[in-house]
């Protein structure tokens, strides 16, 4: 059982005490009072935009909880800084990727020594890229950057005659995104200015206009405008619009250049408009209209779309072709076949093949299908665990694409690969300044019993000469959401706690498609509480079998993985020595329940709607984390959140945190730190993103009191 010494933290201040200002709601006859509701601001629209508009009292509260928190955890700020220092050495700082070929030239990305932003570059297409001498600057990051507490780019993407590039960045941490149009041979930026974005832009072929989607004031992505270079925004010809709000849209275009796509969908229905380039002012044709449950994708070939469906009961993905001139749902033939148990995660189609990325028995692998003969082969590693990502190519003529390969103790390698001649050439391995040798580390894929007998597999990364005695802390991360699988790839950041003794577990909780489209599936709606009760399974197993013990395993989750935390901790708070819930989901039913916020309409096919439905609203009430908090001695509990966070409002972590040390029966510290700077990924800059993980390691490093 979890008994986290009282030594840990001592001498705190006396803790924030929020007000109270009950609140009372009535759904489907059922009244809950809320005391905390006040926390969330009525201008958090405008603030998100300009957070000086922040009322004065909520910013003296989280202020209040900053201070805490830094006396809570002053004494790691020296572990902190030397945490900090390891996992920057890890990092090769002037590192630069290997640009990708596209015409007349190459693109990458590089970073100088000391830089916090991405440096955008290109070269003649053969050239050799590592002569810094003959690489074109196009976007420097850090110089946009400068003078700013918060920035994030969202990429420079190049017109198809190579003369412009779009580009957008994120100065509040809110994620209304500005774009930019930049002449790329002289370096400046042209007047045009489009705000209140998502961030994409798809060029037309002609490089003289360009799509994009517009966020309301709700920040959902409405509507998809089409802008003419010169032009005022106001004077955008709207394109398309999306009546529901229950939707996302993006804008993207076909490697050919033949087609703008409008992706609309939810987390499990999804609608495709199409846009042909040859007539720029037309409406776009709907392919396959709507249908609940039914989910698609499209890659252009040619003369046909290949269409990636779970349609038909195909609920591991099939392939489907369709001709382009009568691409409807009617004209899908089978290609790829649907098989139980191998999830077709992705597709892109090029001249002479087609690749998609799959996954069985919970491990990737990347295959390609010859177009004129209809041979497949394969690309798989022979690992226990490991990750793999696939690139693709810029161009559509060519045999060659890029993929990447980790695992959990093997560095990132980086491989262009024929699919003609199947050979592939590494480009590139992961350099870890600071020296990494594989063999001192083990990996493994362990299987935890649920519940219900299902098998979790959880990854796990330590030090060989561990002593598996039960006696090593654990930091155990789980996720379980929205169909994602968290990859067992190389990370260098958990290396700082393997070599301090610390077993690094992933538990690949149902919520996830781990293991299939099935897992997903069993770890939503009606079914969320799987995702709970597969977490602690895990933690169970790593206790049985002695890679740790319940006083010693932190739990860590964040967004959606925060839900996960706070379940876990009012489920079972004696298996955890401590928490971390960075950006935690976990007012749920009051978001499920508010259909302003951004989120809320997409998400309830993945939470339920609690506004129409009493059964759904029972089932969100019966789990979520804010209305469970209960009367019982939680363990130590740090939450993350940021002020500017359009997915995980800030004032759920300050509502949770406020009702959890209203209700606690023991003496550990709940602590809060909200970044007044940032929103929901934190901190934007590379160094400055590891100063919060270090400062995630440092509370999970002291609580198991091994400072």
């Amino acid at each position: 059982m979890s008994s986290t010494p009282k030594s840990v933290f001592q001498n705190l201040p006396e803790a924030p005490v929020a007000l109270k200002k009950p609140h009372r709601d009535t759904r489907h006859g059922i009244t809950r009072t809320d005391d905390y509701a006040w926390m969330r601001a009525e201008n958090w629209q405008a603030m998100f935009k300009d957070p000086t508009l922040l009322d004065a009292e909520l910013r003296r509260h989280l202020e209040a909880e900053n201070a805490y928190m830094d006396a809570a955890m002053a004494d790691t700020r020296d572990l902190q800084k030397k945490l900090f220092a390891e996992m920057k050495g890890r990092i090769k700082e002037d590192d630069s990727s290997i640009p990708m070929k596209d015409g007349p030239f190459a693109y990458g990305t590089a970073f100088v020594t000391g830089g916090e932003q991405p440096r955008y570059f290109r070269v003649s297409r053969d050239a050799d890229h590592k002569d810094e001498t003959i690489r074109q600057l196009l976007l420097d990051g850090d110089k946009e950057a400068a003078g700013k507490d918060y920035f994030r780019l969202a990429g420079i993407d190049h017109s198809t005659d190579h003369s412009l590039g779009i580009w957008g960045y994120d100065d509040k941490g809110s994620e209304y995104f500005t774009l930019r149009v930049r002449d790329l041979a002289s370096g400046e930026d042209l007047d045009d200015v489009i705000e209140n974005t998502g961030g994409d832009g798809a060029w037309a072929p002609d490089g003289k206009s360009f799509f994009y989607t517009l966020q309301d004031e709700n920040h959902r992505p409405s509507k998809v405008f089409h802008h003419i270079i010169g032009q005022p925004q106001s004077a955008d010809r709207l394109v398309y619009e999306e009546a529901d709000p229950g939707f996302f849209m993006g804008v993207g275009g076909s490697l050919l250049d033949d087609y703008i796509y409008i992706d609309i969908h939810d987390h499990e229905t999804s609608e495709y408009r199409i846009l042909s380039t040859g007539d720029l002012t037309a409406e776009p044709a709907i392919v396959a209209e709507r249908e609940e449950g039914v989910e698609y994708s499209m890659t252009e070939g040619g003369d046909v779309f290949y269409i990636l469906t779970n349609a038909d009961g195909a609920k591991d993905f099939k392939i489907c072709v369709a001709p382009v001139a009568t691409p409807g749902k009617e004209h899908w033939a089978e290609l790829v076949p649907h098989e139980p148990g191998r999830l077709i995660l992705s597709h892109m189609a090029f001249a002479r093949h087609l690749v998609w990325l799959e996954r069985r028995d919970g491990l990737p692998r990347i295959m390609i299908r010859d177009r004129a003969t209809g041979e497949e082969h394969s690309i798989a590693f022979a690992e226990e665990a490991y990750s793999l990502g696939l690139q693709g190519a810029a161009e559509y003529d060519t045999n060659v694409i890029r993929f990447s390969y980790s695992s959990m103790t093997t560095p990132s390698q980086l491989y262009d690969y024929d699919m003609a001649t199947r050979e592939r050439t590494l480009l590139k391995t992961q350099e870890v300044p600071s020296g990494h040798n594989p063999d001192d580390y083990v990996t493994r894929r362990v299987f935890a019993p649920a519940h219900d007998g299902e098998l979790v597999p959880v990854t796990l990364l330590y030090r060989r000469d561990t002593a598996l005695d039960g006696t090593a802390p654990c930091l155990l991360y789980g996720y379980g959401a929205y169909g994602m699988t968290i990859p067992a790839g190389f990370n260098t950041n958990c290396l700082s706690l393997a070599d301090r003794g610390f077993v690094y577990a992933i538990a690949h909780i149902r919520g996830g498609k781990d293991k299939g489209f099935q897992w997903y599936e069993d770890g939503k709606m009606e079914k969320k509480v799987n995702t709970f009760k597969d977490f602690i399974a895990a933690a169970d197993h790593l206790v049985a079998e002695k890679f740790t013990s319940y006083e010693n395993i932190i739990a860590e989750g964040g967004s959606a993985g925060g839900m996960l935390m706070g379940a876990i901790a009012n489920m079972a708070p004696e298996k955890f020595a401590g928490v971390i819930a960075a950006v935690p989901f976990v007012d749920v039913l009051n978001t499920m329940l508010d259909d302003t916020l951004p989120l809320t309409p997409p998400e309830w096919p993945e939470w339920g709607n609690p506004i129409e439905s009493e059964e759904e609203y029972r089932w969100i009430a019966a789990y979520s984390p804010y209305d469970n908090v209960g009367a019982k001695p939680y363990p130590p509990i740090l939450a993350l959140s940021g002020l500017t966070d359009p997915r995980v409002t800030y004032w759920e972590p300050t509502k949770w945190v406020a009702k959890l040390r209203e209700h606690t029966t023991g003496e550990a510290p709940i602590l809060l730190k909200t970044n007044m700077a940032a929103g929901h990924g934190g901190k934007s800059g590379r160094f400055q993103r590891l100063e919060e993980i270090a400062f995630e390691y440092a509370f999970a490093i002291k609580v198991a009191g091994k400072m």
